[in-house]
């Protein structure tokens, strides 16, 4: 199937020159202080200055992501799923750039309305390329080195975290419209959040994943303050813990699923240090050999069975299967990084992993604008 250019798509002529020139732009970044801070003055007026800087900065960095997707190599922007992620990527930009300028409360009002649906367009945009991605994998030379396909990779981690960055924006503009919001909520951030709460609950979802693979799944020991609290975004760390413990009761329950011994828990530790809130997810999975490392951090290496080889229709694969995509901890590392921490894992091959999740306590890293 021969890649469908931008000129050759339904959209207009017109619209796609706009989306060269707002692809030019030079995008602004926020810290999570700042939102903090303007959240809490968050009166008629600064509702509309926040509306009219979404109306133009969206435009700018969905328009960035439209322009890439036209233009990745190995044939990558030809895959159907790719070509639905740029369309909605150019439906969104369409929708921003038509909406007139935001003046009052109701314009704001409708916008916010708008942007929640472009969110809503977009919720499925990481299976999708996740789709796209595993297409060329199962195209390409077997014997290509991982290496050699660094500009993707450097891409995915590109239009990830202005994916992030995106939703960011959007999900807490829209969550400052709740009318009776959570103690200690602004908007997405929670300015009293437990790490510990928020890892007791991720790993248990991450146990009912398992549960529905397996038949069992080991414990989860979570060690910490559950008293300690920081400002953070909750929906951000449930997600990087669930995809760890989630690898880690993997790892543990395929070493021991014939072992006569009982399969030993899942450790974590939630550190409250003065530069950062860290944490530990420990396991005793056998761990990852040394030549492997290097690419876990990459997008086209997961050490479970790829889901779409199972499926003949690729459209209708399983996106909540236990693993095999290999996106899960890139992306758990760039989450870490959107507001200045780090995602490290350190090996023992024989015996297990761990994995330390950094996340910033200082929250004026500004958001990294790829």
């Amino acid at each position: 199937m021969a890649a469908k250019k931008l000129s050759d798509s339904l959209f207009s002529k017109r619209l796609l020159e706009e989306v060269q020139r707002w692809g030019s732009m030079k995008q602004t970044g926020v810290s999570l202080r700042y939102m903090l801070e303007f959240g809490s003055r968050f009166t008629e007026r600064n509702v509309i200055l926040a509306a009219q800087f979404l109306h133009k900065e969206l435009p700018i960095r969905i328009a960035r992501r439209a322009i890439e997707l036209q233009s990745l190599p190995y044939g990558l922007s030809e895959k159907p799923a790719i070509l639905k992620v740029r369309d909605w990527y150019l439906d969104s930009f369409r929708d921003l750039r038509s909406f007139p300028d935001v003046k009052d409360k109701n314009d704001e009002q409708e916008f916010t309305k708008m942007i929640n649906l472009i969110k809503v367009r977009h919720n499925n945009v990481v299976p999708t390329m996740a789709l796209g991605v595993q297409q060329l994998k199962k195209d390409l030379d077997p014997k290509l080195d991982y290496k050699d396909l660094d500009d993707i990779h450097q891409f995915l981690d590109r239009f990830y975290m202005s994916r992030i960055g995106i939703r960011m924006l959007i999900g807490q503009h829209v969550a400052m419209h709740e009318p009776n919001p959570p103690p200690d909520r602004i908007g997405y951030i929670h300015t009293k959040m437990s790490p510990v709460e928020v890892a007791r609950n991720a790993s248990e979802d991450a146990r009912s994943v398992c549960l529905r693979e397996y038949g069992s799944a080991p414990d989860v020991h979570v060690y910490g303050d559950p008293n300690f609290t920081f400002p953070y975004v909750p929906n951000h760390l449930h997600l990087m813990v669930f995809e760890l413990v989630k690898n880690s009761l993997r790892a543990v329950e395929e070493r021991f699923m014939d072992s006569d011994k009982i399969a030993p828990p899942i450790r974590i530790i939630v550190a409250d240090g003065l530069e950062d809130v860290t944490i530990k997810v420990s396991d005793e999975g056998g761990g990852i050999p040394r030549s492997g490392l290097p690419r876990i951090f990459t997008y086209l290496y997961s050490t479970a069975k790829n889901p779409l080889d199972e499926r003949a229709d690729l459209g209708t694969a399983d996106i909540a299967t236990m693993a095999g995509y290999g996106f899960g901890l890139p992306i758990s590392r760039l989450y870490a990084r959107y507001f200045g921490g780090d995602l490290q894992i350190i090996s023992m091959e024989g015996y297990g992993t761990d994995a330390y999740l950094h996340l910033s306590r200082l929250g004026d890293s500004q958001e990294p604008l790829p």
